[in-house]
């Protein structure tokens, strides 16, 4: 399944940036960064149970905000672009 990953690290402490640092790291094991607080990630259930869990451990749930939302596929149909595209697509193989 295809997600989406916001969030919202309240940054006016130096917690809170390393909160902030740290939920971008776990986000990138798991997808590609599509814009500063916004990833992309393809995963399957079991997948998806462990980014959940790895980011909950990050979080102050007091202080920061996280979304994730399943993307309607086939992603093609339902998503536009403007400006610069990805760097790669995760989808497909890096090494042929």
């Amino acid at each position: 399944m295809e997600i989406l990953v916001t969030y919202d690290v309240n940054t006016e402490t130096v917690a809170g940036r390393r909160r902030l640092r740290r939920v971008a790291k776990v986000c990138e094991g798991f997808g590609q960064r599509v814009q500063l607080s916004v990833f992309e990630c393809v995963v399957d259930s079991g997948n998806l149970a462990r980014l959940i869990h790895a980011l909950e451990q990050e979080i102050d749930v007091t202080e920061d905000s996280l979304r994730i939302y399943r993307l309607q596929e086939p992603r093609e149909k339902y998503l536009q672009v403007l400006g610069k595209p990805l760097e790669y697509d995760q989808r497909k193989p890096l090494v042929f």
